[in-house]
């Protein structure tokens, strides 16, 4: 839905981003990944016209992005803009009329949200009365009161306790599920696994890792499995001669075990799986995908 190609930005002699290219996919959620300072920020701002690329191209289906593709994208910033001396209905009210709203559609909108949120007192309420993570509320229904089909998060989780983060991921997922296509910067990198399809890592300005979220967890990793089993610890090591190696091992109980099994040569999962039967009662067995915390950090340090 958007597309950037080669896109690069440099403020003075400082290069922002330097011949990124990606595309966000209608209907999935794309995680844009990096360190403080990688160039993240200037990208979700490119896509918001707030600034424009120094080469490349930025397309909203096909089209060279311009003003009138604005109303369709929903944009919450890092760093939150709420007019505090405003109560929370003057502010949703004013955000309805400059995205194009009647006020028939922003009340029924913000109606919606105020029943979803569970927040219908808080309407005659100023900004500054309100605590963080309430005045985040307001911020995001700011962000979506228009409908918009394309959403860009940045760091959306920023002042949420973790009720509060498991409710908007919810809502995100939600909105994925209605059509919608989102792009999800973030540094809570659980967040990222539970709702990203693909993500996009960018370090010191270039895109340096791109890909499926479930492809990159289980490729990037070694090659581990866990056996959850009941028996003797003994005959379950016995089992494994010199195709495997154990690795570590949780005793979930006196006769249940969960066991870390790396692969040595050209084993693979079902020759595991054959050496172990009969020797213990197998319960359960899965490979150990490696978290993107772990991807991250690695892809960080090589630089």
């Amino acid at each position: 839905m958007i597309t950037l190609e080669g896109v690069s930005k440099s403020f003075q002699q400082k290069i922002a981003v330097h011949d990124v290219s990606f595309s966000l996919e209608k209907g999935k959620i794309l995680g844009l990944l990096g360190p403080n300072g990688a160039g993240k920020t200037t990208i979700i701002r490119m896509m918001n016209r707030i600034f424009v690329p120094d080469k490349g191209s930025i397309f909203f289906n096909g089209e060279l992005l311009n003003q009138k593709h604005l109303r369709h994208i929903g944009y919450l910033p890092e760093e939150r803009g709420l007019y505090k001396t405003m109560t929370v209905w003057e502010h949703i009210k004013l955000i309805g009329q400059l995205r194009g709203l009647s006020k028939e559609d922003i009340t029924s909108n913000y109606k919606f949200w105020e029943e979803k949120f569970d927040i219908s007192s808080w309407k005659s309420k100023r900004i500054e009365e309100l605590s963080k993570g309430m005045a985040q509320k307001v911020q995001f229904i700011c962000t979506i009161i228009h409908q918009p089909d394309v959403l860009i998060l940045d760091e959306p989780f920023s002042g949420f306790d973790p009720v509060n983060i498991e409710l908007i991921q919810n809502e995100i997922k939600a909105m994925k599920d209605k059509g919608k296509t989102i792009l999800l910067s973030s540094h809570n990198m659980k967040s990222v696994e539970e709702l990203c399809d693909k993500v996009v890592l960018i370090n010191q300005s270039k895109k340096v890792l791109e890909g499926n979220v479930y492809d990159l967890r289980s490729q990037k990793g070694e090659d581990i499995y866990a056996i959850r089993f009941r028996g003797n610890m003994i005959a379950f090591v016995n089992a494994l001669w010199i195709g495997f190696e154990l690795v570590g091992k949780e005793e979930l109980s006196s006769d249940t075990t969960v066991a870390y099994v790396k692969m040595r040569n050209e084993s693979t999962f079902e020759d595991l799986l054959r050496t172990l039967l009969g020797q213990v009662e197998i319960e359960a067995a899965w490979k150990v995908l490696t978290s993107m915390q772990e991807i991250f950090i690695q892809e960080v340090a090589k630089k």
